[in-house]
């Protein structure tokens, strides 16, 4: 490892925890094809950059919470999952949005409601709300996430301890039937969009784990407002962060690179789940994957296991610590 690799960059997008995207999932619903899980996590309880805890209020009512979908290989959005929280004093709702059509750009509440009114767990409880042929959660909940940052952080010599296996985020999961997906070839993604300046601006987005905050370097700010169609432009970028962090050659490094943009989730509604070629389970191992490719095959995982309080069933992330 090069002492030139900077490494990982943790600060919150918009200096607010609550739109810090962390993790995407997309599986087949457990004992109904037919169906499929898409799960948001964004919030996490603890950061890095600042360091510490992060407030409880687990969802900002200034921000559009969105499932991005690609139905025909361009990149571009063609349906959305937009969800937004209304705070209620001690209690909060939330009213989920299903938006058609290529443009990005929000103006407001738009689109085909599916689910409304939906209460938010702000604790141990998980309400569920059915709408419909949508499930829908949301809250805090256990971070599914296995990995040793601070190994990460320590030139790749990883301790063994997942900094993560007592530590919360903030979930979104919806199930939705395959037939509203648009297509049996998705792409997909997740993001947040900050309104508090009285335009919609998107803070964060990703579908790839731990690509961003290993890889986008001084081009972080780019990367996070960016789209996926546009995403050739960070290639360099990428490659190269893995020339120093991995020794690549050059070319093999703008190679590797290219393999990793668009950040996208390739999905085939329907199939099983296996990360990266096809969605991702809450037990796929997608940190020892990025590091398998960051190091050039010299470190190939960390050696930790998914977490075991997960839930067999709806909403599949397990109670809050």
């Amino acid at each position: 490892m090069s002492h030139h690799y900077s490494g990982p960059n943790y600060a919150f997008p918009h200096g607010d925890a609550r739109l810090n995207f962390t993790d995407l999932y997309v599986f087949p619903k457990l004992g109904d094809s037919s169906k499929s899980i898409l799960i948001m996590n964004v919030h996490p309880s603890v950061g890095f950059n600042p360091a510490g805890p992060t407030t409880r209020e687990p969802f900002s009512t200034d921000a559009l919470y969105e499932f991005m979908i690609d139905t025909n290989g361009d990149y571009i959005v063609d349906i959305a999952y937009s969800v937004r929280f209304v705070s209620n004093g001690d209690t909060a709702t939330a009213t989920v949005r299903r938006i058609e059509g290529t443009h990005s750009d929000r103006v407001g509440d738009v689109g085909e409601i599916v689910v409304d009114g939906a209460p938010i767990s702000l604790g141990p409880e998980s309400p569920v709300t059915s709408a419909g042929d949508y499930c829908f959660f949301a809250g805090w909940r256990s971070d599914p996430f296995f990995f040793d940052p601070v190994g990460a952080l320590n030139n790749l010599t990883f301790t063994g301890k997942d900094f993560f296996i007592d530590k919360n985020v903030c979930s979104i999961v919806l199930e939705i039937p395959n037939a509203r997906l648009g297509s049996n070839n998705l792409q997909l993604w997740a993001r947040t969009v900050d309104g508090t300046s009285g335009t919609w601006v998107q803070a964060d987005r990703g579908a790839r784990a731990s690509q961003e905050p290993f890889l986008a370097g001084d081009e972080k700010s780019a990367y996070l407002a960016g789209q996926p169609a546009d995403d050739a432009r960070f290639v360099p970028v990428f490659a190269h962060a893995l020339e120093h962090a991995g020794g690549y050659a050059p070319e093999q490094a703008m190679r590797v690179a290219s393999t990793l943009l668009p950040d996208v989730l390739p999905y085939r509604p329907g199939q099983p789940a296996s990360y990266p070629t096809n969605g991702r389970t809450l037990t796929d191992d997608a940190g020892a994957h990025f590091i398998t490719l960051l190091s050039n095959g010299k470190v190939t995982g960390d050696g930790l296991h998914p977490h075991t309080d997960l839930l067999a069933d709806f909403p599949y992330v397990g109670a809050p610590h």
